[in-house]
Parts: C-alpha cells; structure tokens; sequence
C-alpha cells in the first residue's frame, strides 16, 4: 500500500482562532469600507490575505533568535545572514533591509532614472510602484499562454523572448537600467520561471549590456517547480538549482518573509562591487547601518536558518502539495482557477466565476468579500484595484487577469483549514448568479491605492 501523504512537521504551540457570526462579519467588513486590509485579525478565521511574514518559524529559527547579537556594526548575526546568504545564492555581497520593498527602495534608487524602462514578467505591486515614483515605466513581457487560466502550462511565469528583445532593441540601453524576473511570477498566478527561459534572458541581456536582477520572494519554490517539470533538473537538489538560476544574475532583491520563513525582513545580494557600494550608501539612508540593515540581530539569525530550511525539500513538497490540495478540491467542484495551481497560491478566476459584474466593479474584489462574509476567510485581489491607474492618463488600468489568491502561510494551517476554505468558496459558487453588483472607489491613495482604498456597493 502505498503510504498516503504527511506532512514533514509536528506542532509544538497553537494560536486560538474565534470563530465569527455571519452578522458581525457583515458589519465588519461594511465598518472596513469593503477593504479587507482594514479588517482586525481577531476578525479573521482564516487568513489567506499573504504568504508575507505569516509563516510559522521553526524550534530552530526560535532557538537562532536567543542568540542574536545587536551590536550596532559588525553583529556576529550579520556574518551568519552574509554566510547563509552567500551559500545559498552565490553572491558575494548583500545588504540587510527590513522587508522586501525596502530592499526594492535601496537598489532602485541607485539604479533607477526617470524616462528608464524596466521591462520583466508582471512586476507585482511594490516592484511597480517603485518603478513608476520614479517616473520610469515597468514593461510587462510575460509569455500570452499566463493569462490563459485554462491552460495547463508549466511555466507561464516565463518571460516572452520576442517581447523583450522589441523592449531592447527600441530603446536606448542606457535607459534599460535592469531587467526583473520575478521566480515565481505572482501577478500571473504564482507561476515559475524554467531554468532555460531565465538563461535565454541572460544571454540576451548580455548581448545588450543590461543587468538581469531577480525578484526572489518565493525562489525556493520557483526551484522546486523546475525540478519536478524540467527535464534535466529532476535529480538535482534544490540547492543546486537555486545555484545555478542565481548564477545567471547581476543580483536580487529579497523580501524574507517568504521562502525563508520569517516574520520580518528582506536583503539585496549583488555580484558587482562598486554596485554594492553605491547601493550601501542608500541603505544607510533609508535602512540603517549597512550589517543591520533596519532587522535586529535576533532577526537576522532567524533568517539565515529560514533560508537553510526554505530550500530544503521536504519544507518545500510539503508547502507545495498543501497549495494543490487546495486547489483539488476548488478545481474538482468546476470553480475556475489559474492552471496549473501556484507555489504558494491558488488563485480564482473571478472573471470566470462573476461574468455578469462589469469590469468597473471589481469582480475580484466583490469575491474577496463574499468569501469573508460567507466563512471569516481573508483573501485578497490581484485584479484591477492592484493594478492601479495610468500614472499619465490617470485611467484605471484594466488588466487581463483578475483574480482572487488564496496565499497560504507556510506550516500555519492544517488540511482540514484548507478544506473549510473550499467549502466556502463552493457555497459562494453555489450562489454566484445572485450576486449582481460589486463596487465602486469613495477614497483612494495616488499609488498602491489598493492597500488603503475605501469602497461601498455600486
């Protein structure tokens, strides 16, 4: 009999969740403006709003953090982190940022200019924002076959060769500052990079002078999906693979609170020296001393053994398998998804399950709240709110995916959550016909308005 699967941890503390009436989550979510960032987390059953900082740290990492040092320069915690890092990565310089859009803040104000274009595989929200304060343009040059939920394709985080080269050609280099790919891809549903599409970017980077950096939240996973889909990579390691895409790079930019498992911090690892110095003087600027980096030493130790555990195998096919047993159970009761399911996501296809909304209304939002209402379960919108305006035409930027991701934190939930999450999701299904108006925008910032826009019904 072949043995059923486990997963690769045991629990060792548990955090009480109250569980909610249907009144008081509709009140809540009205007092919220329709906003599910504004809700409290006492109001929360489920929370699936990110996979960012929401993990579970493991005895080790807690046990790392009784031995930080918070010296001000030169902590032994930072030549942990550098060592972890540099194992791992294979580069040889790295600044410590408090989270991932810091790290983004540090590298971009050196690199970035206003007109530059920076073209990649659907830049997520904070990596756009950054782009566009500076008044430079992220150029999306994902393959098509990403914004065909119904196709079963191994690797739509891949970057459209042909698109790029047009983006190289066009334009003069000197305003190519870097391009961006993100492993895995996120906007376009949690979806990996192949190893021979992020070499082909290489090489044609090269050809052109231009840096390739990586946008490396969810690496681990990116790795793990080459090694069970590529064919050439299925015996390697993790680790090796990790090497290896990283070996293709200028540097990356890191928000730890992913693939390493930690609930603060991020870092920039680079190749280049004079690079790194002129990024260093930013991170005094906006970060702090450059071996702290705005973490703590306790935190810095945490996240050097986090990105131990994070490429290691079992930590991976168990995180992975958890997000398809998910999406399993979504897929078997008919509800459109983004095929195949994401690393660390399954994400809805709202347009496909709330035809009837006009895109003005924001059909993955409208689900977003139908969900919380139906079951205290927090998802949020990857759609046209996160989209944001035109920042030229001030325009809502319509874009062809939009959906709903159900993130799920690492080692956090059981099964049993993730079959609760399902039936609720099946029950709003059940009943999708009758919702027949989403919302419309009362309140919202000139950038990333989708963190604090405020909402009421259409």
């Amino acid at each position: 009999m072949e043995l059923p699967f486990a997963e690769s941890y045991k629990i060792k503390m548990v955090e009480p969740v109250r569980k909610s009436t249907r009144a008081e989550r509709e009140q809540w979510i009205k007092d919220a403006k329709y906003n599910l960032f504004n809700l409290k987390s006492n109001q929360v059953f489920v929370d699936l709003l990110t996979d960012s900082g929401t993990g579970a740290m493991s005895d080790r990492q807690w046990s790392e953090m009784m031995l930080g040092d918070e010296s001000y320069a030169g902590a032994s915690s930072y030549y942990k982190l550098k060592e972890a890092i540099n194992t791992i990565t294979g580069f040889p310089y790295f600044l410590p940022t408090h989270q991932g859009r810091a790290a983004e803040n540090v590298l971009f104000s050196a690199l970035i200019k206003p007109g530059d274009l920076i073209p990649g595989n659907a830049h997520f929200d904070t990596t756009k924002g950054h782009i566009e304060f500076r008044k430079a343009s992220a150029v999306d040059c994902t393959i098509d076959e990403a914004s065909i939920t119904t196709l079963d394709h191994p690797f739509k985080g891949n970057i459209d060769l042909k698109k790029l080269e047009k983006v190289l050609v066009g334009n003069p280099v000197e305003h190519i500052p870097m391009i961006i790919i993100t492993v895995t891809c996120n906007t376009s549903g949690g979806q990996p990079v192949s190893m021979a599409n992020i070499k082909a970017v290489s090489d044609m980077a090269r050809n052109y002078g231009v840096k390739v950096i990586f946008d490396a939240a969810r690496f681990a996973e990116n790795a793990y999906f080459i090694q069970q889909r590529e064919a050439g990579y299925e015996r390697k390691s993790i680790r090796e693979i990790v090497l290896e895409m990283f070996s293709y790079g200028d540097g990356m930019t890191m928000s730890s609170k992913k693939d390493a498992i930690v609930n603060m911090g991020g870092f920039i690892a680079l190749r280049d020296q004079e690079l790194f110095r002129e990024a260093s003087t930013f991170n005094i600027m906006f970060e702090g001393f450059i071996t702290y980096g705005g973490m703590s030493g306790r935190d810095m130790n945490a996240l050097a053994q986090g990105l131990y555990e994070g490429t290691e195998f079992d930590t991976l096919d168990t995180r992975i398998k958890q997000v398809a047993y998910l999406g399993k159970l979504l897929h078997e009761a008919d509800i459109p998804l983004q095929l195949p399911y994401g690393g660390h996501a399954i994400f809805v296809d709202a347009k496909r399950f709330l035809p009837q909304l006009p895109k003005e209304q924001f059909a993955a939002q409208t689900l977003a709240v139908e969900l919380y209402i139906e079951a205290g379960v927090r998802a949020v919108e990857i759609g046209t709110l996160l989209a944001d305006r035109d920042p030229v035409t001030r325009e809502n930027r319509y874009p062809e995916l939009e959906l709903l991701r159900l993130a799920i934190p690492r080692r956090t939930y059981t099964n049993n959550h993730m079959a609760y999450v399902a039936a609720a999701l099946i029950n709003v299904w059940k009943r999708r016909e009758k919702i027949t108006s989403g919302y419309k925008i009362i309140y919202e910032a000139p950038i990333m308005r989708h963190f604090t826009v405020e909402l009421e019904k259409a």
